[in-house]
């Protein structure tokens, strides 16, 4: 069969030093039917999928699109231990709707607003250390604390933990980069290939989480992780594996996604300020400036699936086995959905919706309500303290070819006069 090729290898995490290419994934989309994308090294070839009709129809087609049969990142797992990996995001319907009852009501609009006091005191702290000395990293000061503390704080990670969380979270994106790895990190014996994102990492979070699981029965508390040990669903309870596994994806997903989103949003306040003051003098466009700020920075570039038949996506038949990648950071940016959409408007209509929270279906993600809400909270902040912000060196993008994160943003901050 002929096919396709991509014009740039998409799985090279070299291609996304300076954030998203955006010229490839615009020929990605011009490309008729799906690109086939060439294998290299121990990765095989896949379907990239990067205009947004199609991303959606991949994602809500569970049965057809597994995220089971393989994994979620492109790169390819030995079969054996693919079980061993894998976490509620890597499973399909019915076990994974099975889990996501369990734990789904701390995430409900309701509980998350509930939230609210607590994250506007971390946020205002947050920008107190900053404002306080005038510069400094916006993301080591402002876009890296907050929301793992927020997700701590719901879990009920003591605060002496935070630090090491984040630690922990940076070193399993540091598993989708060909950065070499101390295999023996947090106390780390088992083999990479058993470990989500091949990382160390991925073993210190599991015994921390069953260590805290052990804990929260002997002593239970106020928390969420009380909760998860000792909820019911049709009387069943998670697992000790289970619970351990939904800790990991917990402090990954609710953090490094969040962070990505707002050290972005500290390149949109200072290159686009007068959208800003748009939002200071209109507080009801608070809602799509965050959405604005989700599409654009769009945290997690790809999810894999894994075809579990024949079928066909945009007139490309695809075969049972193959893999087919979603490229979030393509879709976000698709011409025939957003105008003008290298454009940052915070105006722009909520629908149609952006896809960086997975493109709809069974995988949607569980902290999106808890995501904006934080999002949101520092853009009001920031405006209500009439914060400018200026940019001091150039962004250092995370080496990933999975995350869109920024390692380190030198900003300057001043209160305005205007």
């Amino acid at each position: 069969m002929n096919r396709q090729l991509t014009s740039t290898d998409l799985a090279n995490p070299d291609l996304y030093d300076h954030g998203i290419p955006q010229d490839v994934f615009a020929d990605l989309r011009r490309q008729p039917g799906l690109a086939w994308n060439q294998g290299s090294g121990e990765t095989t070839g896949f379907w990239s999928v990067g205009r947004m009709a199609d991303l959606v129809a991949v994602s809500r087609d569970p049965v057809t699109f597994s995220s089971e049969l393989g994994h979620i990142q492109i790169y390819d797992i030995d079969e054996d231990v693919r079980a061993k990996r894998a976490s509620m995001i890597d499973l399909d319907p019915p076990i994974h709707t099975h889990l996501r009852r369990l734990v789904s009501a701390a995430f409900t609009p309701r509980h998350v607003n509930s939230y609210e006091s607590a994250i506007r005191d971390r946020v205002n702290a947050q920008l107190d250390d900053l404002t306080s000395v005038g510069s400094g990293d916006w993301v080591k000061t402002v876009a890296a604390p907050i929301p793992i503390g927020v997700i701590c704080d719901i879990l009920g990670v003591p605060a002496g933990d935070h630090d090491l969380m984040i630690e922990m979270s940076d070193y399993l994106v540091a598993g989708t980069s060909d950065r070499e790895l101390d295999p023996t990190a947090y106390g780390n014996t088992t083999p990479l290939r058993e470990l989500p994102f091949n990382s160390p990492a991925a073993f210190g979070l599991f015994d921390y989480a069953c260590r805290a699981r052990e804990r929260c029965l002997a002593h239970p508390g106020d928390d969420l992780l009380t909760k998860l040990a000792t909820v019911e669903v049709d009387g069943e309870r998670f697992s000790a594996t289970d619970f351990a596994r939904f800790f990991q994806l917990m402090i990954f997903a609710g953090n490094e996604t969040t962070r990505s989103s707002m050290a972005h949003l500290a390149l949109h306040l200072a290159t686009e300020p007068d959208q800003f003051a748009r939002v200071a003098a209109s507080p009801g466009l608070i809602e799509t400036a965050v959405e604005e700020v989700i599409r654009y920075s769009s945290p997690i570039l790809y999810f894999r699936r894994t075809a579990a038949r024949d079928a066909e996506i945009a007139g490309t038949p695809i075969a049972a086995g193959d893999k087919v990648v979603m490229w979030y950071a393509s879709a976000n940016f698709d011409e025939t959905v957003f105008s003008t959409p290298l454009e940052f408007r915070v105006d722009r209509p909520r629908l149609p919706a952006h896809s960086a929270f997975g493109g709809g279906g069974v995988h949607f993600c569980l902290g999106a309500s808890l995501a904006r809400l934080e999002l949101a909270i520092l853009i009001e902040e920031v405006l209500r303290r009439r914060l400018r912000i200026e940019l001091l060196d150039e962004p250092i993008f995370v080496r990933s070819n999975f995350v869109n994160g920024i390692e380190h943003l030198r900003v300057r901050v001043t209160a305005s006069d205007d």
